[in-house]
């Protein structure tokens, strides 16, 4: 007895003990492979695996980070009502919202960063599917808007990342708008004669797949990304047929000429810089200075946003 609780006893709780004290985060399982990845590993592939290549979902300051060269900015956007609709259903809309945000350490799905990409002025616009799943409220409009008339005032490009499940179901109508004013911003840019880039990650669906995302002068794709409007679950029970295989997928829209490339993560911001080189010419970031533009003090209720910036100019 003596030996077991003088020795055995001991050794198994300091052997608990010390497993307790290592972190839960040091590992991560890969979806594609079923791998055991070590953080420091995801961290220098950019979130691919580097055992099947399967592209995990990656957070929108890294997203930022990733693309834009050293001394980019974050962009402050407009601030909208919180909760227009007063919308409820197990949980109150507000609580929804500041739990996302106290999630996510961001105020909204979207965030802006204004820079240069291969020393070509660019503005990007990502969504953080880890905000309530990247979904489009008038925030995201309104931002979308803001980094569009950004752009313009900027002479910049305008790239957008997408990642998102679609219009934000409690804000309705108001939210189904902001497929409109999206829409509206595109136009603005190519009034401006700026180019439009979208990449678009896993997944995008919904209201958003209907809207700006589809509306690229390119779009590019990551591998094995989600892309599409209503669920495949949800096609097949209408059509009561079964989907080909990779439906959906980005190979997929490839092949049938919905997207124009489809790029491994790590390539990506080379590939953009090639085709901000192309589609800019000879104009370089230096050549592009103008000053300084406030995103959340533009305005955003249909103005002329284009002939105003070329007067700033």
């Amino acid at each position: 007895m003596n030996w077991l609780t003088n020795v055995v006893r001991p050794k198994l709780r300091e052997l608990v003990g010390a497993r307790r004290e290592i972190p839960d985060n040091l590992w991560q399982t890969c979806p594609g492979c079923g791998q055991m990845l070590f953080h420091r590993d995801l961290e220098k592939t950019l979130g691919v695996c580097q055992h099947c290549g399967h592209h995990m979902r990656l957070g929108v300051h890294e997203r930022l980070a990733m693309l834009l060269d050293e001394g980019w900015r974050p962009v402050d956007l407009p601030k909208v009502p919180a909760d227009p609709l007063k919308f409820r259903d197990l949980k109150r809309y507000g609580d929804r919202l500041k739990e996302a945000q106290a999630k996510t350490g961001r105020p909204e799905a979207l965030s802006v960063g204004h820079g240069a990409i291969g020393g070509r002025p660019a503005v990007v616009a990502a969504l953080d599917f880890a905000f309530m799943g990247g979904s489009m409220g008038m925030a995201v409009g309104e931002g979308l808007l803001a980094a569009a008339r950004l752009a313009v005032g900027e002479r910049a490009a305008l790239v957008a990342v997408v990642a998102s499940g679609g219009a934000r179901m409690q804000e309705g109508i108001l939210s189904l708008m902001q497929m409109v004013r999206t829409t509206i911003a595109v136009d603005e840019v190519r009034a401006a004669r700026l180019p439009y880039i979208v990449v678009l990650t896993d997944p995008t669906t919904g209201g958003v797949s209907a809207s700006f995302a589809m509306l690229g002068d390119v779009t590019l794709a990551e591998p094995g990304a989600v892309i599409g409007f209503a669920g495949a679950r949800v096609i097949e029970q209408t059509i009561r047929e079964s989907l080909p295989e990779g439906f959906q997928r980005a190979e997929y829209l490839l092949e049938h000429g919905m997207v124009d490339t489809v790029v491994p993560r790590p390539q990506l911001r080379d590939t953009l810089a090639n085709l901000l080189d192309l589609l800019a010419g000879e104009r370089t970031i230096a050549e592009a200075a103008v000053p300084a533009v406030d995103a959340a003090a533009m305005p955003t209720d249909g103005g002329d946003a284009v002939a105003g910036a070329r007067a700033a100019e």
